[in-house]
């Protein structure tokens, strides 16, 4: 099953973190949480994996209105883009919301659902613009 979008972006690492986080914002989403995996992995239990950096992004906008109409929604949010390194390429990849929003089973989220994923949809693109 598919359940995210992803891009291949050239540039440093840290850069795309930066770029990443400007192209949500323009879309009206700011990014709550800054979650290094591959730092805690490191730390916590030695671990050594490529650079990954989870961003829990938010649009205040439409997390009220799905919210409204299912108020445990909040147990999926905030939406979650990824950037990460495998084998020398940096992907971000950003959750389907229609598929996140699809398993509460609730009919009034999916209008809003293609909303969310064009906005996320569009992030990514105008990363390798």
């Amino acid at each position: 099953m598919k359940y995210g979008h992803e891009t291949v972006v050239e540039g440093k690492f840290d850069e795309i973190i930066d770029r990443t986080k400007a192209a949500l914002a323009q879309r009206g989403f700011g990014v709550l949480t800054e979650i290094d995996v591959a730092a805690t992995l490191k730390k916590k239990i030695g671990a050594e994996i490529e650079p990954y950096v989870i961003l829990g992004a938010c649009n205040p906008t439409f997390a009220h209105q799905a919210l409204q109409r299912e108020p445990d929604l909040g147990l999926l949010l905030p939406c979650n883009v990824v950037v990460m390194q495998k084998e020398g390429k940096t992907y971000v990849k950003a959750i389907d919301a229609g598929a996140m929003l699809g398993v509460t089973g609730n009919r009034e989220l999916v209008a809003l659902a293609g909303e969310v994923d064009s906005h996320l949809t569009e992030t990514l693109k105008s990363l390798t613009a």
